[in-house]
């Protein structure tokens, strides 16, 4: 598998509300080659389990899960995971 040619990052804490909006809005843009990396900041709601049921139908989001650690955390742990040349 060749890497994506763009990486987005999504630091997700407790965002059951919005999160599939989020990702889903992003899966269908026009440039497909793309990854999408949620980042998990140890959310206490439903967030964990709706990235999992995006991930089972596309293959271009993954999921990373740290301990609650704050927004500048999960960003700089989705930008050492990313494989996107941008």
């Amino acid at each position: 598998m060749r890497n994506p040619y763009i990486s987005i990052i999504i630091p997700v804490y407790n965002a059951q509300e919005t999160i599939e909006r989020c990702v889903r809005s992003l899966l269908v843009q026009s440039v497909k080659d793309i990854e999408i990396l949620a980042v998990d900041d140890g959310s206490e709601d439903r967030s964990a389990e709706i990235l999992d049921q995006i991930v089972a139908s596309d293959g271009r989001l993954r999921v990373l899960r740290l301990a609650h650690a704050g927004v500048s955390q999960a960003r700089n742990a989705g930008i050492a995971a990313a494989r996107g040349k941008y």
